[in-house]
């Protein structure tokens, strides 16, 4: 039977997962597959399994109860194996790696950074604050016909903006980034100028949440800082 992979964990680590079903329309309990000094956390599935949230909540939860008991390798929603030899050929291949892997996660947790602004508050501070960008809109405003005012206009601005932006992201990535083992920054997508990850050492959890909460008191009108964490390593894992 096909088996669902959630993660890799070191053979020492306590897998505590009693009563834990699995994702799947019919639940399997959540099971380990050993190879050597490593564990896969499994369940039996027999379908394709899809992006349901039911099954995306139980990934994330078993997940977060290995977490708790040691540093564990979480694979992304949707792993899956022909069987446990399959599996068992797999850990024992990358056995060093894996390894390697756990020693450098353990006792950290992924956070994630991401940062958005207000556009209409944007554009009042650029207008209120960049003198070329007031005259521009003053001319439109009083009716100039100059065709290549608007354009203009709009280039002065999206500079402006994506000006701002770098600024303000390169500033809260210089300002966390002191907190974390490693970081990674990924490209932002819709509203947002920032995107980040980070892998926070548990002992500096709470120095770390302070310094964000700090940020995101000072940081000033229409910016909203969103933090997710803890969370599985998914970011760093190689």
């Amino acid at each position: 039977m096909a088996l669902y992979v959630y993660a890799i964990t070191a053979e020492d680590h306590p897998l505590d997962l009693d009563e834990q079903s699995g994702v799947g329309s019919e639940p399997a309990p959540v099971r380990v597959v050993a190879s050597g000094p490593l564990c896969a956390v499994v369940s039996d599935i027999s379908e394709k399994i899809r992006a349901k949230r039911r099954d995306l909540l139980i990934h994330q939860e078993v997940q977060e109860r290995l977490m708790r008991g040691g540093p564990v390798l979480p694979l992304q929603f949707g792993y899956t194996a022909a069987d446990e030899p399959t599996i068992e050929k797999v850990l024992l291949k990358g056995a060093d790696g894996y390894l390697a892997n756990l020693e450098r996660l353990g006792g950290c947790a992924e956070y994630h950074v991401r940062a958005s602004q207000d556009e209409e508050e944007l554009l009042r501070q650029i207008l209120s604050e960049t003198p070329e960008a007031r005259e521009l809109n003053e001319r439109i405003r009083a009716g100039d016909p100059d065709p290549q005012l608007p354009l203009t206009l709009g280039q002065l601005v999206a500079a402006q903006v994506q000006e701002r932006q770098e600024a303000l992201a390169s500033g809260l990535v210089e300002a966390l980034v002191p907190f974390a083992r490693e970081h990674t920054v990924r490209q932002a997508s819709g509203a947002d100028f920032l995107n980040f990850s980070l892998l926070v050492p548990d002992d500096r959890r709470e120095e770390f949440r302070a310094a964000e909460s700090s940020l995101a008191g000072q940081i000033g009108d229409g910016i909203e800082i969103r933090l997710s964490g803890p969370l599985p390593p998914y970011s760093f894992v190689e």
